[in-house]
């Protein structure tokens, strides 16, 4: 009897990225190619350790604080919920410090929505607002910490004027976020592409909406927020657009997806955004084409092997 070590087959039709030959390349670059890119300005590195990593991400949160106050002149934010440790540790470092707030605006890039895009209100647990407030701003001294009005969340009221009220403040300094397991950035989903029939230049141009969201979204988030109930998370979002992302004057992004011992949702899809093509049907594959920084954490930079044990 022969035994054949290849086995074919096409990928799962719900996938909206369809493209094996691409899958398969960036799938085997290694570790130690992870961070060479052909833009010099989409700057990839990898931190090993989670307690640097998370530090590394206050820091930088605080540095350009800081520097926006130093300067005179406001900060403007777009930030993500999840992941989450930055932020107790950016409040520590900024109550240290003593460092004023005042002039620091925020626009949080998502929110839950229910099946009639109704968004969540703060006094719900799941509430991205809430996650902020409790693990952020709330944690800063009430005399440091921003005013209230200028911390931002797209709620149903706001949604439609979202976009607006970034540019009203200058627009973004920086977007800070992470690339979901199907590809999305912030809850911009890949298969929202369809809505602007393959036009690159007309999906870049699309900002903030309600979404559904997709079912690799929603194992995603019921994997790591939920207890692994994929019936709490709510079916729909409001969330920020590609061009908020690319008129930002930086991103920073950090993918932290490893759940411990040897496991990593993020592994493939950190390669396929970084180093796949530029498609709609990535959307966080945009990030190639703009100046900034994409940091891994050490254990979602291992290569992408099968493990059957």
């Amino acid at each position: 009897m022969t035994t054949s070590t290849e086995f074919h087959y096409g990928l799962a039709k719900f996938l909206p990225f369809q493209d094996p030959e691409a899958c398969e390349r960036v799938r085997n670059i290694r570790r130690a190619d992870i961070t060479h890119h052909a833009n010099p300005d989409f700057k990839i590195r990898v931190i090993d350790e989670a307690r640097a990593f998370y530090s590394e991400f206050a820091i930088d949160i605080v540095r350009r604080i800081a520097q926006a106050l130093k300067e005179g002149r406001r900060f403007v934010g777009i930030f993500p919920v999840g992941p989450m440790p930055q932020y107790p540790i950016a409040a520590r470092i900024i109550n240290a410090l003593q460092i004023e707030c005042k002039h620091m605006h925020t626009f949080n890039m998502d929110e839950y929505a229910d099946e009639e895009g109704n968004t969540a209100p703060l006094s719900w647990s799941g509430s991205f607002q809430k996650a902020m407030l409790d693990n952020f701003f709330g944690l800063i001294d009430e005399r440091l910490r921003p005013p209230m009005d200028q911390v931002y969340f797209p709620t149903t009221d706001a949604i439609d004027r979202y976009a607006e009220a970034i540019e009203d403040l200058g627009g973004a300094d920086v977007v800070y976020g992470g690339v979901g397991w199907g590809g999305h950035i912030a809850f911009w989903e890949p298969h929202l592409a369809d809505d602007y029939g393959g036009d690159l230049e007309a999906w870049e141009r699309a900002g903030p909406r309600l979404v559904d969201l997709h079912p690799m979204t929603i194992m995603q988030n019921a994997l790591h927020s939920f207890g692994g109930d994929w019936s709490w998370v709510p079916p729909m979002a409001n969330t920020i657009g590609p061009a908020q992302i690319l008129r930002a004057r930086d991103r920073s992004f950090w993918l932290d997806g490893s759940l411990g011992d040897g496991v990593s949702w993020q592994r493939f899809i950190t390669r396929l955004a970084a180093h796949g093509p530029i498609t709609p049907f990535v959307p966080a594959s945009i990030l190639q084409t703009v100046p900034g920084s994409y940091t891994i954490l050490g254990g979602v930079a291992d290569d992408v092997e099968i493990h059957m044990s």
